[in-house]
C-alpha cells in the first residue's frame, strides 16, 4: 500500500472508475424497518440497542458500496451524540471500512492551536498506541477548520505526514449563510475563502507534503453548492485535492461538483451522504426494488457515479 495518502487516494479513483464518495451520517429514526423494526434493535432510548442498529446499518452500507467507490466520509457528530457507546461505534466501522478496501474520511472538523490542536491530532490522525488497542485505526484523512491560519493547521498536518494520512481543511462550507462571512472581501476586492486557500496551498504545496500523484495530502473542504464563486480554486491551485459536500440534498448536481477535478477525473472526492444511504425512500427506488433497501443504495451509488462520469465527460 502507498505510504501517502493523496497516492493511495488517486490510485483508488483510478480503480473505481469515479471520485464518488459516500457520507455516512446515520439517523436512528431513518434506518430501515428491516433494522429498526427488530425485537433487539427497536429501541433508540436503549444506548447498546440503537448503536447495534446503527453499527449493522453503516456495515452493510459499506459492503454495497464498496465495489463502487473509492472512499467514505463519516460524520463523527453523528456518533459522538451517542456518547462513548458511539465513539466506540465510529473506530469498530472505521476497521471494517479499512477491511473493505475503502479510503476514510473522518468529517471530525476539529480545530485549535497549540497542545490542544497536537492532542486532537493525536486522537483523530494516529493510529492508537496504548496497550491491547494496537488494532484501533484512526481515519485515512480527517477534516479540520483552519480558521486560527497556519498555527491550527500543521498540528494536524505533521501528525498525518507521520502516518502516512491527510487532512482536509474547510475552507468554503456548501450552506447558504456561510457567504455573510466567508465571501466577505478585503480593500482589495480579495474574498476571505480565497486568502484562507492561499494559506493552506502555501503549506501543501511544500515538498514533503507532495505525493508521486502530484497531489498534496493536504486538501481542502470546498462546498459544491458554491461552484459560481470558487471554481477558480481548481485552475489556480492543481496540487490540491478538493472534498466537495453538498451533491444531492443539499441541492449540488454532477456539473457544479465536477468543476473541482482535474482534467482526468482525479483531484476531488464529492460526497453525497442522504441521497444515498436513505435512497430506499425515493420513489423511483422503491418501484424498481420495493423494500430491498441494499439494492435502493446501491442503485442509487451507480446513477450518481454516472451522472459525475457523464458531466466529467461534458466538462473535456
Amino acid at each position: 500500500m502507498a505510504d501517502h495518502f493523496a497516492d493511495r487516494l488517486s490510485k483508488a479513483i483510478q480503480d473505481k472508475g469515479t471520485c464518488a464518495t459516500v457520507g455516512l451520517d446515520p439517523v436512528y429514526s431513518k434506518l430501515p424497518k428491516q433494522i429498526i423494526e427488530r425485537k433487539d434493535l427497536n429501541d433508540e432510548m436503549d444506548l447498546p440497542a440503537a448503536m447495534d442498529a446503527v453499527f449493522e446499518f453503516c456495515t452493510r452500507v459499506m459492503r454495497v458500496v464498496s465495489p463502487l467507490v473509492p472512499a467514505i466520509k463519516m460524520n463523527s457528530a453523528f456518533f459522538e451524540k451517542y456518547y462513548w457507546e458511539g465513539v466506540e461505534n465510529y473506530y469498530s466501522l472505521i476497521q471494517e471500512a479499512d477491511a473493505l478496501g475503502l479510503e476514510v474520511i473522518g468529517d471530525v472538523k476539529r480545530g485549535d492551536i497549540g497542545t490542544t490542536a497536537a492532542a486532537y491530532a493525536e486522537s483523530h490522525v494516529k493510529n492508537c498506541e496504548f496497550m491491547d488497542m494496537e488494532d484501533t485505526i484512526s481515519p485515512d484523512a480527517i477534516t479540520i477548520n483552519g480558521f486560527a491560519g497556519l498555527d491550527g493547521i500543521k498540528p494536524f498536518s505533521e501528525a498525518a505526514l507521520e502516518q502516512g494520512k491527510g487532512i482536509f481543511v474547510w475552507v468554503r462550507a456548501s450552506n447558504p449563510s456561510a457567504g455573510v462571512l466567508q465571501d466577505f472581501t478585503d480593500a482589495h476586492g480579495k474574498r476571505y475563502f480565497e486568502h484562507l486557500a492561499e494559506q493552506v496551498a502555501t503549506l501543501a504545496c511544500e515538498p514533503q507534503y507532495m505525493g508521486q500523484s502530484g497531489l498534496s495530502n493536504i486538501g481542502m473542504v470546498i462546498g459544491g453548492t458554491t461552484a459560481e464563486q470558487t471554481q477558480q480554486l481548481r485552475e489556480q491551485y492543481p496540487h490540491i485535492i478538493f472534498l466537495v459536500p453538498g451533491y444531492g440534498a443539499q441541492g449540488a448536481g454532477a456539473e457544479d461538483c465536477v468543476k473541482f477535478c482535474r482534467t482526468g477525473g482525479d483531484g476531488a472526492l464529492v460526497s453525497a451522504s442522504r441521497s444515498i444511504i436513505y435512497a430506499f425512500n425515493d420513489p423511483k427506488y422503491i418501484e424498481q426494488f420495493g423494500d430491498d433497501w441494499e439494492k435502493c443504495i446501491g442503485q442509487a451509488t451507480l446513477d450518481m457515479k454516472q451522472q459525475l462520469a457523464d458531466a466529467l465527460a461534458a466538462k473535456v
